[in-house]
């Protein structure tokens, strides 16, 4: 499935409305339209515009200044956002709730069973049995998993969320620094900021997020509901990698980056995204990037796997 979502792409290649278009895979992976099959025009092809109002919910449509995603104020509010808010929340990478499928998360929310993220775990089994199609076995299931997803740490929770720029990796790093969701969401933007790993595009939308009444609102029913709050913690390491920050590029001979992050972070150390004065590590696999140039100018050490290893050791590379 190809996507054509950046309006300056879309007037720069002149795709019309009804238009043929050549597809092609980018990367061997994704697929990228290139642009009109103008010789296959008919004349009834229209220009794209970009609308004014959200088709689904009607509030005003905007485009931030440098961005090229245009996107619908209408927030919570929206139909549409709420739908891909839900669906986000029950996805493997955040609350991993099993069976809370595409077409289950759209007939709980037109059945109003759920309007927000957080009703997912005021709905009972008689609730789901009024669904159409669903089975008494398959609606236990789904409560049993509604109740697992309730032990899943602070970093999947925030994922959960959909704040802005929020993934894996920061969310990490919030839970690290803060220790809790309530400390995280009584910050102050430039104590979000001042965490390792954190710029300001980020900070911004972080705080942004909370300081909305409905968000809130919504992290408190989530809260009384039992979802975890606070970070694991971990007792004080004396590993070479305690407190130490690491940013990883490049292919690893011996560990995809997922292993290579969570073992640094098993033994103490922290991991970025981005190489700054404060990042202590480089670890360099093949065809590494721009990072490599950033760390030389800054004076960051370089290393590669097998030093790595030792450090992981306790040893010396000096």
């Amino acid at each position: 499935m190809a996507t054509l979502h950046n309006d300056e792409d879309v007037r720069r290649k002149d795709i019309r409305v009804g238009d043929w278009v050549v597809v092609q895979r980018a990367g061997e992976v994704i697929p990228q339209v290139i642009g009109p099959v103008v010789a296959r025009r008919t004349g009834k092809e229209k220009p794209f515009e970009l609308p004014t109002k959200c088709p689904v919910c009607g509030a005003a449509v905007i485009k931030p200044e440098g961005e090229a995603m245009a996107r619908c104020t209408g927030g919570s509010r929206c139909p549409a956002q709420r739908y891909e808010l839900v669906k986000h929340f029950v996805s493997r990478g955040a609350m991993d709730i099993d069976g809370m499928g595409e077409k289950l998360v759209a007939a709980m929310i037109q059945g109003g069973l759920i309007t927000d993220v957080a009703d997912i775990y005021r709905v009972s089994k008689e609730d789901l049995l009024q669904l159409e199609r669903l089975a008494e076995k398959s609606a236990q299931n789904l409560i049993d998993a509604i109740e697992t997803s309730k032990s899943r740490p602070l970093p999947r929770l925030l994922v959960a969320l959909g704040i802005r720029y929020v993934g894996e990796q920061t969310a990490e790093l919030l839970a690290s620094h803060f220790g809790s969701l309530g400390a995280l969401m009584n910050a102050s933007q430039e104590e979000i900021e001042d965490v390792e790993g954190i710029g300001p595009k980020i900070a911004e939308a972080v705080f942004a997020y909370f300081q909305e009444p409905a968000n809130r609102e919504v992290i408190e029913k989530l809260r009384a509901a039992g979802l975890r709050f606070e970070a694991e913690r971990t007792e004080p390491s004396d590993s070479a990698l305690a407190g130490r920050s690491f940013v990883v590029t490049g292919t690893l001979e011996h560990h995809s980056r997922l292993q290579i992050e969570a073992r640094i972070r098993d033994l103490g150390g922290n991991v970025t995204d981005n190489v700054s004065r404060k990042t202590d590590y480089l670890l360099v696999g093949a065809e590494p990037g721009s990072k490599v140039r950033r760390a030389q100018q800054i004076g960051t050490r370089i290393i590669d796997e097998a030093e790595f290893e030792k450090l992981a050791a306790g040893e010396s590379i000096d």
